[in-house]
């Protein structure tokens, strides 16, 4: 075999610490932004949360990481801030800033080699601009140190604390002289329920449970039919307790004995006999309103049954609907879009931008000590988590920018929208954005993705303004979602007593120049959420 030397030119992409964090960041919702910065505060010294208020335009990208003499630092903390310092122009060139740095480390570290990190930079312990507070506009979390205003706002979330369904039971079951046995039984069946009042389990079931529970013992180890049976027995005594608290049909378990209990709460008329006698049925007849079948079942006539659909109609399906916390669930906006003139402002909600900045006395004391102490190690390790910390901040303001450049594309292309509703909402791809703003496709479908855009009409997903087109007469084209919305407006303006079917909702569209087959009214429909025409019809 004959050894010889070969060149080989080739080119491969690869990403770096600090590039994988501003994707990671970039497709991060807002909660889960929130979590990361929070880890990031414990885990790493450097970075705090800020409390002044700064100029963020003074800041921006393009001059991260240039340096910061001290001596302008010592004379900008010694002053108070009263109203936003203007930015003094730089006449130094971005290469002639980090060159600067990088040389003043070096005669920092008496003529050392640079210390090799994973997160490339200008190795520059230097104060930045970027080091100092960043997301001013948003709101300092409390420090704990405050007076009477504190307790007022503390006795205002407390009195706003909704109350569970749970505790609502337990109030009731206080009121109740039970023994201790049932009281645990009825203790334990409450907090068996799921949050729409329901009991998923059978009572034998939950009686195997509750023997495990009470004796201690390994999950696979059975019970004797005696002992299953004596708390079973308790468990239905209970289980009568329960279903006689308020929301009326609660403890059920299926929809059919919810019902049951809530009509058997109202007064006895032939209508609620008939309901009743309904429930006992299969619940698809009541479900697809067959009547005749229906007076077949229970023999009431044609016109009771009607009056027992109407009434099984106003029962609450979910006893424990209003019990549920709805705070948790609400959209915190990412952006929010309001009225400016004949045109529209869109700018970051100031309550999801975090305000971080790099820690002074930390950096200045890893500045002024060197190596001395902790050794070259340790000084390399800090001097990597100081600059984590930087590209940290770095990541985040990008993060934002991105967004805010995203959201002002999609209002200007759905100005239509902002103006007169989702109607006039026209047909756009990401690429279309993409191409605009210079970034792959991909970047947009991160940023798209879980961010929310409050609106003058509602707060929308930004992948909400993104949908396909449907071809129109006159030879252009009509979005996705107007067409829904169109769909929605014929439907809500017909006739209960004779709904628009699939076919005539497709007709409706023709005469309004879109071509929608059938089928895909039927799939716009079904994404609505809105039940075919038979479902649909009036008793």
């Amino acid at each position: 075999m004959k050894q010889g030397l070969s060149l080989r030119v080739s080119q491969h992409l690869a990403l770096t610490p600090q590039l994988q964090q501003s994707i990671r960041l970039l497709q991060l919702s807002t909660l889960e932004m929130a979590q990361e910065v929070e880890q990031m505060l414990d885990e790493n010294p450097f970075l705090e949360r800020g409390e002044e208020v700064a100029d963020r335009e003074d800041f921006g990208v393009q001059s991260a990481d240039a340096p910061v003499v001290a001596g302008e630092q010592l004379e900008e903390a010694a002053q108070p801030v009263v109203e936003p310092r203007s930015a003094e122009p730089d006449t130094r060139t971005a290469t002639d800033s980090g060159d600067s740095a990088g040389e003043d480390v070096e005669s920092r570290l008496d003529g050392a080699a640079p210390v090799e990190e994973s997160w490339e930079g200008d190795g520059t312990v230097e104060m930045a601009p970027d080091d100092s507070e960043w997301g001013g506009e948003a709101p300092a979390r409390n420090n704990g140190s405050g007076g009477d205003d504190d307790d007022t706002a503390t006795a205002a979330d407390l009195a706003r604390v909704p109350v569970s369904l749970q505790d609502h039971l337990h109030d009731q079951a206080r009121c109740l002289r039970l023994s201790d046995e049932d009281g645990a039984a009825l203790y334990f069946l409450i907090e068996s329920l799921n949050d729409d009042g329901y009991l998923d389990d059978s009572l034998n079931e939950l009686a195997r449970a509750c023997w495990r529970l009470t004796a201690g013992r390994p999950a696979d180890e059975e019970p004797r039919f005696e002992e299953v049976e004596a708390i079973e027995q308790r468990l239905g005594t209970a289980l009568q307790w329960l279903q006689q608290m308020e929301p009326t049909g609660v403890g059920a378990r299926d929809l059919g004995e919810c019902l049951r209990l809530q009509i058997m709460d109202l007064r006895n008329t032939p209508a609620a006999r008939a309901a009743l006698a309904i429930c006992e049925q299969p619940l698809e007849l009541m479900a697809k309103r067959d009547i005749k079948r229906l007076c077949a079942a229970t023999g009431h006539d044609d016109e009771t049954v009607r009056a027992a659909l109407a009434l099984i109609a106003r029962l609450e399906p979910k006893p424990g609907r209003r019990f549920v916390d709805v705070e948790r669930n609400v959209v915190v906006p990412d952006v929010i879009v309001t009225r400016a003139g004949r045109g529209f402002k869109v700018s970051l909600n100031a309550e999801v931008m975090p305000r971080l900045r790099v820690h002074d006395v930390y950096a200045n004391a890893l500045r002024g000590r060197g190596r001395e102490g902790g050794g070259e190690a340790g000084h390399a390790a800090m001097q990597q988590r100081l600059q984590e910390a930087r590209w940290f901040i770095k990541n985040i303001q990008q993060r934002f920018d991105t967004i805010l450049r995203v959201s002002s594309a999609i209002v200007e292309r759905q100005r239509n929208f902002f103006m007169h509703g989702e109607l006039a909402m026209r047909p756009l791809v990401l690429r279309e954005i993409a191409d605009e703003l210079g970034l792959h496709e991909s970047t947009i479908s991160r940023v798209t993705t879980a961010k929310y855009m409050a609106t003058p009409f509602g707060t929308y997903e930004l992948k909400y303004f993104f949908g396909s087109s449907l071809g129109t007469e006159t030879g252009g084209n009509a979005s996705s979602t107007a067409v829904r919305a169109l769909l929605k407006q014929f439907i809500a303006s017909e006739e209960p007593s004779k709904p628009l079917s699939d076919n005539q909702l497709s007709d409706l569209l023709k005469e309004q120049g879109i071509e929608c087959a059938r089928r895909t009214v039927a799939k716009y429909r079904e994404a609505l959420r809105i039940a075919p025409a038979n479902l649909r019809k009036a008793l």
